[in-house]
C-alpha cells in the first residue's frame, strides 16, 4: 500500500510525481498528431484536408468509446485502495470488453465513409481521399480504445513511468514510419495518405503490445488476462454507467470547439487559420491541465477507495492550486508576447503575415484568459471523475458548452460585430460558468464521504 498524504506540501508531491509522466507522454501523444499533419502538409495539400476531416470523424467517434477507458481509473484506483485485485480485474477485464464491443459497433458506418463525407458537404476529391484513409485507419479503432483501457488500468496504479517511455517511443516510430511510407524513403513504396494511416494502424498494434507485455511482466499479482473471456454483467453495467458521461461530456467539448472552428470560418480563411494556430497553443498548454486532471482523479478515487473526506479535500484543493499557478504563468506568456508566438508559425514569405499576426496576436491574448478557466474546469472534473460522479457533471458541462459558450460565441461574433475575438470570449465565457457549476457540484457535494464502518 502506498504511502498516504495528509499535508498539502504531500500531497503536492503526490500529485506531481503523478502528474509529470502524464503531462510528458500527452505531449508526446500530441507530437504524434503534428507529426502527421506536417508531414501530409508537405507532401500534398489534398492529401492534408482529406486526412484532417478523416481524423476529426475518426475523434468524434473515439472519443465516446474512450469514456469507457476512462471510467476504468476511479473505479481501479478505488479498488486498489481497498486491496480487492479481484475487483481491479473484474473491472479493467470489463472496460476492455466494452472497448472492444463498442469498435466492432461503430466501425461499420466507416466503410461509407465517402458517401458520408460527400453528405455533409466535403469536396469529391477529399471525400474520395478520406475514404482511402479511414478504409485502413478503421482498423486501428479496436486497438486505440484497448490503449486507451490499459492506459487507464496503469495510470489508477500509478504505473505511469511506462507509459511516457512507451508513449515517446511510439511517437518516434510514427514519424519514421510516416516518413518511409509517406514519402516512399528508404525503400518503402509511397503511398501518400494511406501511408499515414498504415503508420497510425501500427504504431497502435504495437503499443497494445508493449502494454500487454509490460502489464503480465510487471503487475502478474492482478492475473489481468486470466479467463479474459468470461462476462461479468454487474460490473460490465457499473463501467457503463460511469464510462457514458465521460465519453458524452468529451464529445461535448470537442464539439464546442469544432463548431468554433465552423464559424471562424464564416468569417474568413485568414481569421480561421489564425484560430488554428491560437487553438494549437492552447492545447499544447492544455496537456499540462490534462495531465493535473488525470492525477487528480487517481487521488480522487483512492480517498474514496479509503473513505477519507479530509484526504479528498486537501488534494482537490493541491490540484487545483498547481493547476492554477502554472495556469497564470502561461497566461502571463501568452499575454507579453503573443506576436512572437503566432510567428513562428507563419512563413516569412506569407503575404497575409502581417494581417495573420495582427489577428492572431488578439486570439492568443484572449487564449490567456481562456487558459485559466478551461485549466480549472478540467481539473474539477477529474476530481468529479475520481469519486465516480458523471452524469450529473456530464450535463452541467453539455449546458455550458452548447446552452451558454456556442451562443454566446455566436452572438459576439455575428450581432454585436467582435468577429473572430467573440468567438473566443463565448468559449471563455462557456468554459467559465462550467468551472463554476462543476466547482459548485463537487465543493457542494461530490466532496462528502461517509467514513468507512469500524
Amino acid at each position: 500500500m502506498q504511502q498516504i498524504a495528509t499535508t498539502y506540501p504531500e500531497h503536492a508531491r503526490a500529485i506531481w510525481k503523478l502528474g509529470i509522466p502524464l503531462i510528458l507522454s500527452n505531449m508526446a501523444q500530441f507530437a504524434i498528431h503534428m507529426t502527421d499533419t506536417l508531414m501530409l502538409g508537405w507532401y500534398d495539400v489534398t492529401a492534408l484536408a482529406a486526412a484532417t476531416i478523416a481524423t476529426s470523424l475518426f475523434f468524434v467517434v473515439f472519443i465516446v468509446g474512450a469514456g469507457f477507458a476512462q471510467a476504468i481509473t476511479p473505479l481501479v484506483a478505488a479498488a486498489n485502495e481497498q486491496n480487492d485485485q479481484v475487483q481491479v480485474r473484474r473491472v479493467t477485464r470489463m472496460g476492455l470488453w466494452l472497448s472492444i464491443l463498442y469498435g466492432v459497433i461503430v466501425m461499420l458506418p466507416f466503410f461509407w465513409a465517402e458517401d458520408i463525407l460527400i453528405a455533409i458537404g466535403q469536396a469529391p476529391i477529399v471525400a474520395a481521399e478520406a475514404h482511402l484513409y479511414l478504409q485502413i485507419v478503421i482498423w486501428g479503432m479496436i486497438p486505440t480504445l484497448l490503449v486507451m483501457a490499459l492506459k487507464s488500468f496503469l495510470v489508477a496504479l500509478e504505473h505511469t513511468a511506462f507509459i511516457l517511455w512507451a508513449t515517446v517511443g511510439t511517437a518516434v516510430l510514427n514519424g519514421l514510419v510516416n516518413y518511409a511510407l509517406i514519402f516512399g524513403n528508404w525503400g518503402a513504396p509511397e503511398l501518400g495518405i494511406e501511408g499515414a494511416a498504415i503508420a497510425s494502424v501500427m504504431v497502435n498494434l504495437l503499443s497494445v503490445a508493449l502494454l500487454v507485455g509490460y502489464i503480465r511482466r510487471k503487475l502478474p499479482r492482478y492475473e489481468l488476462f486470466r479467463n479474459f473471456h468470461r462476462p461479468d454483467s454487474e460490473i460490465m453495467r457499473r463501467v457503463y454507467l460511469l464510462g457514458w458521461p465521460i465519453g458524452l461530456t468529451s464529445l461535448a467539448e470537442g464539439g464546442l470547439f469544432s463548431a468554433s472552428a465552423i464559424m471562424m470560418g464564416w468569417i474568413g480563411p485568414i481569421e480561421l487559420a489564425a484560430h488554428g494556430i491560437a487553438i494549437q497553443l492552447a492545447s499544447l498548454t492544455f496537456m499540462v491541465h490534462i495531465g493535473f486532471s488525470q492525477a487528480a482523479t487517481v487521488r480522487a478515487g483512492r480517498a474514496l477507495g479509503r473513505r477519507d473526506e479530509q484526504g479528498l479535500r486537501r488534494g482537490g484543493i493541491t490540484a487545483i492550486g498547481l493547476s492554477a499557478i502554472y495556469a497564470a504563468v502561461t497566461s502571463a506568456i501568452f499575454l507579453l508576447i503573443p506576436g512572437l508566438l503566432v510567428s513562428v508559425f507563419i512563413d516569412p514569405a506569407e503575404p497575409d503575415r502581417l494581417r495573420l499576426i495582427e489577428i492572431g496576436v488578439l486570439l492568443v491574448m484572449i487564449a490567456g484568459l481562456f487558459q485559466l478557466v478551461d485549466g480549472l474546469q478540467v481539473v474539477v472534473l477529474g476530481l468529479l471523475r475520481g469519486v465516480q460522479d458523471t452524469t450529473v457533471p456530464m450535463v452541467m458541462a453539455a449546458f455550458s458548452y452548447w446552452g451558454v459558450g456556442l451562443p454566446a460565441s455566436y452572438l459576439l461574433a455575428f450581432h454585436w460585430g467582435l468577429g473572430g475575438v467573440g468567438i473566443w470570449l463565448g468559449l471563455v465565457l462557456g468554459l467559465l460558468v462550467a468551472a463554476m457549476l462543476l466547482m459548485s457540484r463537487f465543493w457542494g457535494r461530490s466532496v462528502r464521504i461517509t467514513p468507512a464502518q469500524g
